[in-house]
């Protein structure tokens, strides 16, 4: 049985769009999954490379909406099309009244020059929601300047989209992981890297490692990982979902 929908005609426009991936029925679930990893990588939102999967974004607004965060912190920019989404995403909830309209993407970088040009180019006045910081997230002074960025009471996700290598996922959740409230998330993206089967070439690994061994640690003791989060049937955050369910000691 070959794919279960009719392919069309594409037309020019369609030129913008990720690649086409086909449901073929007799095919493996794991030739699926592959398909679906290639065409991420090629994805953008308002013009600009977003490198998610949409079931993983669905979740991370989910989560925004259950925590009421007013903040997205994320480390790794790239080009900077995730903070654009994450931007309108908190307008969205804003919206409905669920958090302040004062909402805000705190967005860590070693070099933002990329992120800079791609995103003045989508919209001119994104600073007007996001900020771009330069950093290194496994300096711990680094986190204090972008709590520094928060409005004033504001609760926040954070989504850590780095190295994910050992190193940089432990530093990432001892440094950042106190920015996040109790009842809120933090998600550690890419533990596919971890999974033979699903990891993409030339990726290194440790980050499921560094999650679990951050959990079973003091400053991991007040966070649940929720393997329940995974819902969508595809991810690329596997072990990643994280809540504080109480807050430690100062």
């Amino acid at each position: 049985m070959r794919a279960w929908f009719a392919r069309g005609v594409e037309a020019p426009e369609d030129r913008a769009l990720p690649p086409r991936v086909e449901a073929v029925l007799d095919d493996t679930v794991r030739a699926y999954w592959t398909a679906r990893e290639r065409q991420h990588v090629r994805d953008v939102y308002a013009g600009v490379r977003i490198k998610k999967f949409p079931e993983d974004l669905r979740m991370m607004e989910h989560l925004m909406w259950l925590s009421r965060s007013q903040v997205v912190v994320e480390l790794g920019t790239h080009f900077g099309g995730s903070a654009l989404w994450f931007r309108d995403r908190l307008r969205a909830l804003a919206g409905y009244g669920r958090v302040p309209r004062d909402v805000r993407v705190v967005t860590l970088d070693l070099r933002q020059d990329k992120a800079r040009a791609a995103l003045l180019a989508a919209d001119p006045s994104y600073e007007d929601g996001i900020t771009l910081l330069e950093g290194d997230i496994t300096d711990p002074e680094t986190a204090l300047r972008a709590r520094a960025a928060f409005p004033e009471g504001a609760r926040c996700l954070v989504v850590e989209d780095t190295l994910h290598t050992y190193g940089t996922t432990a530093a990432a959740l001892r440094n950042f992981a106190p920015l996040v409230p109790v009842g809120g998330f933090f998600v550690v993206e890419d533990g596919i890297v971890d999974v033979p089967e699903l990891r993409p070439p030339d990726m290194p690994g440790g980050v499921l490692p560094a999650v679990r061994d951050w959990l079973a640690g003091p400053d991991g003791a007040d966070f649940r990982q929720r393997r329940d989060l995974e819902r969508y049937g595809l991810t690329c955050h596997v072990g990643g979902w994280l809540e504080r369910v109480r807050q430690g000691p100062a």
